[in-house]
């Protein structure tokens, strides 16, 4: 019973988490009424929790390993008290960057789920599950859409005050509810010995970097839009909540879907169709549109970092099964500073420049990286499964180019002839020959190649240290676009033990 649910319980610790998050973004156009707060610092005061829900990512990932998601998210919880408490008593501009920093454990969070429930269901399920609990995002929706509407009747003190009630219920909660018999991975290297074993995995710096524009973007956009649909449409502070919380609720609705999709699907193509649209719809906004075009351009940028956050989640325990806890931590860590450079980035770029076209176009052009880093990475994945294959099959395998020499061969050539890679690099498969086979022989071999483009049948040839052995051997040619043979590519294994020794001289 306890770990059926820990999807749902986990999940609705993410929405409790994020809600406290955005607290200050999504009040501070009531705070700043009492707190004075010039403009230019602004973006710091909402970009600050960010700050510390990011670099704690790596950390709670971690050790939600070895603890438990039970315990991180009920001392999160307890720990979150405090900050919300100091900023409902905040009156300077000081206390908002204190408590704001500390509020960043609500984000940090993030880290635990992805990491503990994957261990309860199998791995053709992960991108749905890790969808499932990333659209605890929601939580940001929420606060950004209900916390202005009950600070209008009550005042955002009292409001924020409300969050302590929920910490202390989610605490109780994971108490009660959490498991304590949570599956813990056999992995006894330290945090920062795992970090030096990942860092070097140039895959993790790509999954950081998609993650930075998907997530960071989600973020960014969470943070931003409220106080710039006020300051640059002149939208009241309930509709610009209720906006960026539907921006909110499409990104975070669309991300069980990209898991889900990535699951069924090829994963690197869905990162490809996101960033073709990333790029696009940035592009749309850095020409400074009305507040419909804005919209459209905000809308899809919503879609694709939903759908791109569920397939990156389905990508990183994939590819680290067994540093799953601190890849995760260090991936997401990299998604929340990728939400909390941008607000700030557009500040400076606005004060000087009077627009935020600039910054919009930036976010054009790494999104078109990305998109073409995706495009490389997909290739460069299938070359590496086809020499993995090369290199392990059971077979010995060589390739000539049309004229004969041998341009590649694999570890099974070595074994069964006993020459080297570097012996037969350059030299003709000649080599080989035992001289039984007759000319003849040759002759009709190379025939049939030419005209059907393969051939296959007994040979007998010659190792490195005089022994003959019987081969079945299989000959490919392989075809340019004009359809000449540019490459011949050759398969074989030892048969002469299912021969009997009699076949020997």
């Amino acid at each position: 019973m306890i770990k059926k649910i820990q999807l749902p319980l986990q999940t609705a610790n993410l929405v409790v988490g994020f809600m406290v998050w955005v607290i200050l973004s999504s009040l501070i156009s009531f705070i700043t009424q009492d707190i004075s707060v010039p403009p230019e610092r602004l973006a710091i005061v909402t970009a600050v929790p960010v700050v510390l829900g990011s670099i704690l990512r790596m950390p709670f990932g971690y050790y939600a390993n070895f603890v438990g998601a039970r315990t991180l998210f009920m001392w999160s919880f307890i720990l979150l008290l405090f900050p919300v408490w100091y900023i409902s008593e905040a009156d300077t501009f000081t206390d908002l960057i204190v408590g704001g920093l500390i509020l960043g454990v609500g984000g940090a969070v993030f880290s635990v789920g992805v990491t503990s429930l994957p261990k309860y269901y199998p791995k053709e399920k992960h991108g749905l599950v890790n969808g499932i609990y990333g659209a605890g995002n929601i939580g940001t929706a929420i606060t950004t859409f209900a916390a202005p509407i009950i600070a209008g009747q009550i005042g955002w003190q009292p409001t924020v005050k409300l969050f302590l009630i929920l910490l202390a219920a989610f605490a109780l909660l994971n108490f009660f509810f959490g498991d304590r018999n949570e599956p813990k991975p056999d992995v006894r290297l330290s945090m920062f010995e795992q970090i030096k074993g990942i860092s070097g995995n140039p895959k993790l710096w790509l999954f950081s970097l998609f993650y930075f524009i998907t997530f960071g973007s989600f973020v960014a956009f969470t943070v931003y839009l409220p106080n710039f649909l006020v300051g640059n449409f002149g939208l009241d502070s309930v509709d610009a909540g209720i906006r960026t919380a539907i921006f909110i609720a499409v990104a975070t609705f669309l991300r069980p879907v990209g898991g889900l999709l990535a699951d069924k699907f090829q994963p690197m193509f869905l990162l490809i169709a996101t960033f073709s649209v990333y790029t696009v719809a940035a592009i749309i906004l850095a020409f400074s549109p009305s507040i419909g075009l804005y919209t459209v351009g905000s809308i899809a940028i919503a879609i694709s970092a939903g759908i791109g956050n569920g397939v990156i989640f389905k990508l990183v325990p994939f590819y680290f099964a067994k540093q799953a806890g601190i890849a995760n931590g260090f991936v997401s860590m990299m998604g929340g500073l990728g939400g909390f450079f941008p607000p700030i980035l557009l500040s400076i770029i606005y004060s000087m420049t009077g627009a935020y076209s600039i910054g919009f176009m930036l976010l054009s052009q790494v999104a078109l990286a990305s998109l073409i880093l995706v495009v490389w990475l997909y290739y460069s994945d299938r070359l590496s499964l086809q020499a993995e294959v090369f290199r392990s099959t059971g077979q010995g395998v060589l390739v000539t180019d049309a004229g004969g020499k041998i341009r590649a061969v694999n570890p099974m050539f070595t074994k069964l002839t006993g020459y080297t890679e570097e012996e037969a690099l350059g030299n003709n498969p000649n080599m080989l020959s035992s001289g039984r086979q007759p000319q003849e022989f040759y002759r009709n071999m190379w025939k049939q190649i030419k005209e059907e483009g393969m051939w296959q049948g007994e040979i007998w040839n010659r190792k490195k240290n005089g022994e003959e052995y019987l081969q079945w051997l299989n000959i490919a040619a392989v075809r340019d676009e004009t359809g000449e043979h540019v490459r011949y590519v050759g398969t074989f294994s030892d048969i002469t033990k299912e021969h009997g020794q009699n076949f020997r001289r």
